[in-house]
């Protein structure tokens, strides 16, 4: 039985959330006691409490540095506040295009990113918190000044802190929980309801003959240690059958490699040159969460957003 503890603290001022989410260094949530946990609790305010135990959140991020720890964060505040179930991606991995789309899936109530998209990471970089609503999308601004009022008058927030869920197994796992119905824990691979939405709307057929047949283009996907990695080596590679060697910079990475995770002419400079030497006729590189991609033909680029 998971204990819940109410856990004193004092409010930020600072914490006012933009369609973006609240994107700080990583030292700012490391340092200020109970900075995280502040929103976190502040977030999930927002639900209404007789809404909360028939309520699932999706949570995933682009796994940058301190993602794991916040996932945790959020599983134990989620629990202790009565929310029933948490649909979480494999290894706290999923990019924020797809936590979009399972929030839809699994009708969610919406879902948490930890990403600051862009920006880069590791110890000495950025990190944020994101909400997106029901409908997949960004907050508006209506929720988010919600979420702030509370982070300005907030004394104290509810966490369950024994509480720890494995996020490297795929399945279900069931907590009981003081005062409430069982916490469900899901953990699901990143990639799945996203390659079924894509399969919807793409004909994958005449995909695979582009990549993979007779007359197939070479491509030159960099992920850029970024959340994309598992879905362009999975859905690209694995299902459309481009060479593995298409993909590169496909493991995500705490510090995305050491690197800035910004697909632009400096950041993928890499990318730039080789598209550059005539071998490949077509070339994407994307940013940490996935909702950026600059795309090359030949040497001409182009922004998708």
């Amino acid at each position: 039985m998971a204990k819940v503890t109410t856990v004193k603290t004092k409010p930020y001022t600072d914490q006012k959330p933009g369609t973006s989410g609240l994107r700080k260094r990583v030292t700012v949530f490391q340092q200020n006691q109970h900075y995280a946990e502040n929103f976190i609790q502040s977030i999930i305010s927002v639900v209404e409490p007789a809404d909360r135990q028939a309520a699932t959140v999706v949570v995933g991020g682009d796994g940058r540095f301190f993602m794991k720890e916040a996932i945790q964060l959020i599983v134990q505040i989620a629990a202790a506040n009565g929310i029933g179930h948490l649909v979480i991606g494999q290894n706290g991995i999923m990019s924020t295009p797809a936590v979009s789309c399972v929030i839809r899936k699994v009708k969610a109530v919406g879902g948490i990113i930890l990403t600051a998209s862009h920006n880069p990471g590791g110890p000495d970089g950025d990190f944020g918190i994101k909400y997106n609503i029901s409908s997949g999308g960004p907050a508006p601004e209506g929720v988010t000044d919600q979420i702030y009022e509370v982070s300005k008058t907030l004394t104290e927030y509810q966490i369950c802190p024994e509480l720890t869920a494995d996020l490297s197994k795929i399945g279900k796992q069931v907590f009981e929980v003081d005062t409430f119905k069982p916490f469900t824990v899901e953990i699901v691979d990143c990639v799945d309801a996203y390659g079924e939405m894509l399969r919807e709307i793409f004909d994958f057929a005449a995909l695979k003959e582009l990549l993979s047949g007779a007359a197939h283009i070479s491509v030159r996907l960099d992920a850029m240690h970024g959340v994309v990695g598992p879905y362009v080596k999975k859905i690209v590679c694995e299902e459309l059958g481009s060479p593995a060697n298409s993909a590169v910079n496909c493991v995500p990475k705490e510090d995305f490699g050491g690197h800035h995770p910004d697909p632009n002419l400096t950041y993928a400079a890499d990318l730039v040159n080789t598209m550059k030497g005539g071998e490949y006729d077509f070339g994407a590189a994307f940013d940490g969460d996935g909702e950026t991609s600059w795309c090359f033909a030949g040497i001409a680029f182009a922004d998708l957003g």
